[in-house]
């Protein structure tokens, strides 16, 4: 399996000015990618990829407008119009029903006022010195802060600049997993908003109920936040000031993003340690992003990046994550006796079952039900009769009798 292991990257002033160049020659090749497809596309024409890229960069280095392409990689340079030609691919599979997952936009122009910026190199254009340093052509040697060591030989690397100012080196290696010993132990996690998750456990005399706090981390910045836009609203645009203020607001959201993303894989290696399959909702984010008074709190929670987490990690350690439709009534349904108990208000967090009297928590409940769910639906994945089996018709079925139309 490949996996990303990104670290932090130290450039000297020349370096950055070297980076900086090669950030906007992948920008402008990218660009000019799109600029031949849609004109070839205007006069009902179409090109090849191979003719395309020979098009933006060999040809285009002989024209004055850009010969300044010859300064930088041309390895970053054909990745990028690779990339352009994956996010055309991309687009044209979803509108064809051909795509898995979501459909993708049109490709757009990228701008140089863009606040993050990256391009990849393949082993042709980087390299990796016995002393540490990290070798990028036309670049040179960068210090860098290895956290941790790579598993295997990286196959690629992408250099990205954050909003913050910071660099990055992200590099794609291929791991070995490594399963854990297995367990009878299961999970049903319910992701929420007053507390992060609610997971219902196997074990003892029936499952248990155990609340991960969601901490919140863009709330408890909010009231910074607030403060410093302000300040740059009051600042000159194209100023040196305003740009200050910018990366000063840019460093306290990259703060919430990491520290959001450390609480995820904490909350995801605590389940996959402990339980051999995970049973979660297939939840549909972006759709729950739409409601405007929880739209703030839903992406602060951000559950789309904590189910990829946990996936990642269970494949890695040999578990199994099995997502539940996310239309099932998990929170109605009385976890006791099978009850229903209708659809309720966000702001009703405890009901009592009208069949068996049960006092249920909403959280726990949905969990409690999560679980028995997606066990049900993996045992029938794995060979249980999902119907009774065919058999032959008998002679008195449900029909119209002859004569009686």
């Amino acid at each position: 399996m490949f996996a990303r292991y990104r670290y932090r990257i130290e450039p000297t002033t020349a370096q950055r000015e070297a980076l900086a160049r090669q950030f906007g020659c992948c920008r402008v090749v990218f660009n000019d990618a799109i600029r031949v497809r849609e004109s070839l596309r205007g006069e009902g024409r179409r090109l090849s990829d191979s003719e395309i890229q020979t098009r933006v960069i060999a040809l285009a280095k002989k024209t004055s407008e850009r010969e300044w392409l010859a300064e930088v990689s041309s390895d970053a340079l054909i990745q990028s119009v690779r990339d352009c030609h994956r996010a055309y691919r991309n687009f044209f599979d979803g509108l064809a029903g051909r795509r898995k997952g979501g459909r993708a936009g049109k490709p757009r122009f990228k701008s140089r006022k863009d606040t993050r910026q990256s391009f990849r190199l393949t082993r042709n254009g980087f390299k990796l010195r016995e002393n540490g340093r990290l070798f990028l052509a036309k670049v040179g040697d960068v210090r860098v802060r290895w956290s941790r060591a790579l598993p295997s030989e990286p196959s690629s690397v992408t250099i990205i600049r954050e909003p913050d100012g910071n660099f990055f080196a992200s590099f794609v290696v291929e791991r070995q997993a490594e399963p854990l010993p297995a367990t009878d132990q299961e999970a049903g996690v319910d992701l929420g908003l007053t507390t992060f998750a609610a997971v219902a456990m196997t074990g003892g005399a029936g499952p248990r109920v155990v609340d991960v706090a969601n901490p919140r981390f863009l709330k408890s910045k909010l009231r910074k936040l607030r403060r410093l836009e302000r300040e740059k609203a009051r600042r000159r645009r194209g100023s040196g000031n305003r740009e200050k203020t910018r990366q000063r607001i840019a460093r306290q959201h990259g703060e919430v993003a990491r520290s959001r993303l450390d609480h995820h894989h904490k909350v995801a290696l605590d389940l996959v340690r402990d339980n051999q399959a995970i049973y979660i909702e297939d939840l549909h984010v972006a759709g729950m992003l739409r409601n405007r008074r929880l739209a703030r709190a839903i992406d602060d929670a951000a559950w789309a990046q904590f189910g990829r987490v946990l996936a990642e990690k269970a494949e890695y350690r040999g578990r199994v994550v099995h997502r539940i439709d996310r239309w099932h009534p998990s929170s109605r349904l009385c976890a006791d006796c099978g009850r229903g108990s209708g659809a309720k208000p966000l702001e009703v967090r405890v009901w009592t079952c009208e069949g068996c009297g049960a006092v249920h928590q909403r959280d726990h409940v949905a969990a409690r039900n999560i679980l028995a769910a997606g066990r049900a639906e993996r045992e029938n994945a794995c060979g249980h009769h999902v119907r009774p089996p065919s058999g032959q018709a008998v002679v008195d079925e449900a029909g119209t009798a002859p004569g009686s139309a």
